[in-house]
């Protein structure tokens, strides 16, 4: 049933317009904001002091697809780690939502809030829900703007980048289907 729920939602969401993401050769926009933790996360001394950064975009802790995605980061962190990478997260939820996030995946890896959508818009994810795909989502029990601490329904369209040490882009995972993730195999490849 939860399947049939979600692939309906995936019908609903392809129809939004949603952003186009940054290309492979970009500069990644830099930013600085607070873990779940409330550890300072800097783009630039992350890039300083690592090969390389993967950041990735998720929905939300009521995602089984993010939350799928985050397990399979979480289960090759020690793979990622050993080429040299930073694994980090974004998602525009609050820290009480990315609790239940780590709870569920047992993510060890730096999750930020995006509670006012500047990072998602930095890298051209962020897509507003129209009221019909929100009161949609409500009858299954899911209030984004709720589960966002916010009045307004905005989610990031999932998306992983790899960002290098001179702060370019050089993999990109975009797709308005949320079912589809970058795989660890494509990932690793990359770094």
């Amino acid at each position: 049933m939860k399947s049939l729920i979600f692939s309906v939602l995936v019908l609903l969401t392809s129809t939004l317009y949603a952003q186009t993401g940054l290309k492979v050769g970009d500069k990644a926009p830099e930013f600085i904001a607070k873990n779940s933790e409330g550890k300072e996360i800097n783009l630039k001394q992350l890039l300083k002091q690592n090969k390389s950064v993967v950041l990735f975009f998720y929905r939300g802790q009521w995602c089984p697809y993010c939350n799928k995605h985050i397990k399979d980061l979480q289960d090759s962190l020690s793979k990622l780690s050993e080429k040299g990478a930073y694994v980090l997260g974004v998602t525009p939820e609050t820290n009480e939502s990315i609790a239940k996030t780590k709870g569920k995946t047992n993510a060890s890896f730096s999750l930020l809030s995006d509670r006012d959508y500047k990072i998602m818009k930095a890298y051209k994810v962020d897509f507003v829900m129209e009221e019909s795909l929100v009161s949609k989502y409500k009858t299954y029990g899911i209030d984004v703007a709720k589960n966002n601490g916010a009045l307004n329904a905005v989610l990031p369209v999932p998306a992983t980048y790899i960002i290098d040490k001179s702060g370019k882009i050089k993999f990109v995972q975009f797709d308005k289907d949320y079912k589809k993730r970058a795989s660890i195999k494509d990932i690793a490849a990359k770094l």
